[in-house]
């Protein structure tokens, strides 16, 4: 029985312990576990938050990039076709100035060939005019004064 009173009296004793233990626990969740807590909370949100932030930017930024190079490669396709369509306008530009040079060309040769012709002809009744002409002075000069009289008559 002794023991039992000795106990309720530790016990007795120790309840304003416990209560303010209990106090402790209490004010100690109230004031800084909870408001702990709730800041760790945030930042964790906020870290995930600015982790999601920074993947849908980053995904973003590879959209814009695969657009920009969509538009850079036609873009690009756009100008050598262009360029394409220039070279085939100056070949069709310098083909056609070939043409007009032959063609141009050709109808100088032809006159050339028609005035030599001409010239030619000409040269040919000239020469057979004077042939006939020389053939009795060279008689006239070969031949004594009879013979070419006699000659000239046959």
């Amino acid at each position: 029985m002794e023991i039992l009173n000795q106990v309720g009296g530790l016990v007795l004793g120790s309840v304003p312990t416990i209560v303010l233990f209990i106090l402790l626990v209490a004010a100690y969740a109230f004031l800084v576990r909870r408001p702990m807590a709730r800041v760790l909370a945030e930042r964790h949100a906020r870290t995930t938050g600015a982790v999601e932030q920074a993947r849908g930017a980053i995904s973003t930024a590879e959209a814009e990039t695969a657009a920009y190079e969509n538009k850079l490669r036609a873009a690009k396709s756009e100008i050598y076709h262009a360029r394409e369509q220039k070279m085939k306008q100056w070949a069709a530009e310098r083909d056609a100035a070939l043409e007009q040079a032959r063609s141009a060309t050709q109808t100088r040769v032809q006159a050339a060939r028609q005035e030599i012709e001409q010239s030619a002809t000409a040269a040919r009744k000239q020469i057979e005019g004077l042939s006939e002409e020389l053939s009795a002075q060279i008689l006239k000069a070969v031949l004594p004064a009879g013979v070419a009289g006699s000659g000239a008559a046959q």
